[in-house]
C-alpha cells in the first residue's frame, strides 16, 4: 500500500491524476492513518498482540465422524508417503527434496485415478502436512529435534485447516464440511481468526484448537522478584516464602490405572471387550493429565502476576527421567511443562525470566554467608552452616541462592567462564559455570 502512494504522488507531479487514482491515493492515506491508530493505541493502553489458542471439544455427527476420519487418514497417507519418497531420493540420488518438491508432486498425484479419493480432502490440509514434514526436517538438521518418524493410526490423530474458519450459531464451519459442526463453546473466541486444528484424543474425544491474533492486556508490574527451586516433595519453593506442593496426580491415581491396566492384559487381542478396556485405561491417564495441567497452568499464572523477575534452573528433564528410580516421580510433577508455562506466560505479560546454570550448586550453598557444604546429599532436607551456624531447610536456601545469582546476571554482575564446572565440584556464588546461563523471556510491547 506504500508503494501504491508513492507512485501516485510521483505521477501527480507530472501530470494531473484521474479520478480513480485520487480514490485510491485518499484509500491508502485512510489505511495508513488506521494501522498508526491502532499502534497507538496498542501502546497507550498497554496492549499487545499475542497468538493464544482456544480448545474447544466438538459433536460431529455420523457423517461429520467419517469425514474427519478421512481427513486423518490422508494427511497421514501425504506425511508418510512423502517421508519415504525423501528417504529414497536420498539414499539412491543423494539429492535433498523440499517443500516445493513435494507440493507439485502432490499435485500431480491427485490427477492419478488410484489417488482420486485425496480430492474428497481439504487440499490446504494435505499441503499443511507437507508443512509438517519440512518443519521436522529443518529441526533435525538445526539438532533441535531427532529425524521424523512415520505417523500411526494407533497415534494421536490430527488435521489443520489453514483458511477458511468461521464459527456461527454455535456450529464450526470449515471446507468441505457442508453442515456445520456443533462446537461446545464453554468461552467466548476473541481476535482474529488464523488457523485450527481439529484432534481426536485417545478416549475418542474430538476438539479443535482455533489459534487467534488476541489483543492482550499485560499483567501489572509488581516490581518484585523471586526465585524458584522446584523439586519432587514440593512443586515449586519461592524464595519469598511461598510453596506449591506437588499434588502428585500420577500417584493418587495409580492404584486404578494398575487395576485397568491388568484387566487390559487379560482380554484377547483383537476383541472389541479389548478395545472397551482400552478406553477405559485412556480415561483414567486422560483424567490425571487434565487434573496436572489445570494444576500448573494456576500455579504459573499466579506466579508470573506476583513476580516481575523469576529466577529459574536451567534442568534438563530428559537426562533426570534417565534416573530410573526417580523417573515416575519426575514425570508426575511434569517440571518441563511447568517451564514452558512460565516461559511463554512471561512474553505474554512483558516479565523477564532468567535461568541459570544448572550445576550452580543453590543448595550447597548457604545464603547468608556463602559457605559451600560440599558433602552434602539428596536425603538431607535441613543442614547447619559450619561457618555461621546458620539452620537451613535446603529448598527454601536453594530458592534465595537462584534469586541472588539471576539478579547477579541480570545486572551483569555474574562472571561467564569458558571451563564447565564438574559435577561433583561446587563454585561460590555469583561464579557462573557455562556459556548456558541467559535471559529465557523479556518483555517487549506488541
Amino acid at each position: 500500500m506504500w508503494l501504491i502512494s508513492d507512485t501516485i504522488t510521483s505521477i501527480s507531479k507530472s501530470e494531473p491524476l484521474p479520478i480513480e487514482w485520487k480514490y485510491l491515493q485518499k484509500i491508502s492515506v485512510f489505511v495508513k492513518n488506521v494501522v498508526f491508530l491502532q499502534k497507538f493505541r496498542l501502546f497507550n493502553n498497554r496492549m499487545k498482540l499475542i497468538y493464544k489458542s482456544y480448545k474447544f471439544r466438538i459433536s460431529p455427527n455420523k457423517e461429520q465422524i467419517i469425514l474427519i476420519n478421512k481427513h486423518f487418514g490422508a494427511t497421514r497417507f501425504v506425511f508418510n508417503r512423502y517421508l519415504n519418497s525423501r528417504k529414497e531420493t536420498y539414499l539412491e540420488e543423494k539429492k535433498s527434496l523440499n517443500y516445493y518438491d513435494n507440493a507439485n508432486n502432490l499435485t500431480k498425484l491427485k490427477k492419478q485415478e488410484e489417488f482420486v479419493w485425496l480430492k474428497e480432502i481439504n487440499s490446504q490440509s494435505l499441503q499443511s502436512s507437507l508443512r509438517n514434514l519440512d518443519t521436522a526436517y529443518n529441526k533435525f538438521f538445526r539438532k533441535q529435534s531427532k529425524f521424523p518418524r512415520f505417523k500411526s493410526k494407533y497415534d494421536r490423530q490430527s488435521f489443520t485447516i489453514p483458511q477458511f474458519i468461521t464459527i456461527e450459531e454455535g456450529k464450526l464451519w470449515i471446507p468441505k464440511f457442508k453442515k456445520g459442526i456443533k462446537l461446545n463453546s464453554h468461552r467466548e473466541i476473541e481476535g482474529k481468526l488464523l488457523f485450527a486444528t481439529i484432534s481426536k484424543s485417545t478416549t475418542g474425544k474430538y476438539y479443535v484448537s482455533i489459534t487467534c491474533e488476541v489483543e492482550y492486556q499485560p499483567f501489572e508490574k509488581t516490581n518484585s522478584k523471586v526465585g524458584i527451586d522446584t523439586g519432587i516433595k514440593d512443586l515449586a519453593i519461592l524464595s519469598d516464602g511461598k510453596v506449591y506442593e506437588n499434588i502428585k496426580t500420577l500417584k493418587t491415581n495409580l492404584k486404578k490405572l494398575k487395576y485397568e491396566q491388568r484387566q487390559l492384559s487379560k482380554k484377547v487381542k483383537g476383541s472389541n471387550s479389548r478395545l472397551k478396556q482400552k478406553s477405559k485405561l485412556a480415561t483414567v491417564h486422560e483424567k490425571v493429565t487434565n487434573i496436572r495441567k489445570d494444576y500448573l497452568h494456576k500455579v504459573s499464572t499466579e506466579i508470573i502476576k506476583n513476580h516481575d523477575v523469576i529466577c529459574i534452573e536451567d534442568l534438563t528433564v530428559k537426562n533426570m527421567m534417565k534416573n530410573h528410580k526417580l523417573a515416575q516421580a519426575f514425570s508426575d510433577v511434569s517440571l518441563g511443562t511447568f517451564y514452558t508455562m512460565l516461559e511463554y506466560k512471561a512474553n505474554w505479560n512483558d516479565k523477564i525470566i532468567v535461568k541459570i546454570d544448572r550445576f550452580f550448586p543453590s543448595s550447597k550453598t548457604c545464603s547468608v554467608c556463602n559457605y559451600i557444604k560440599q558433602n552434602l546429599t539428596l536425603k538431607d532436607r535441613e543442614w547447619t552452616c559450619p561457618n555461621c551456624n546458620t539452620i537451613h531447610d535446603r529448598d527454601f536456601n536453594a530458592s534465595i541462592n537462584i534469586k541472588k545469582q539471576g539478579l547477579k546476571i541480570l545486572s551483569d554482575l555474574g562472571t561467564n567462564s569458558d571451563t564447565k564446572q564438574k559435577r561433583n565440584k561446587a563454585l561460590p556464588l555469583g561464579k557462573s559455570m557455562t556459556s548456558e546461563t541467559h535471559l529465557i523471556a523479556s518483555g517487549v510491547g506488541g
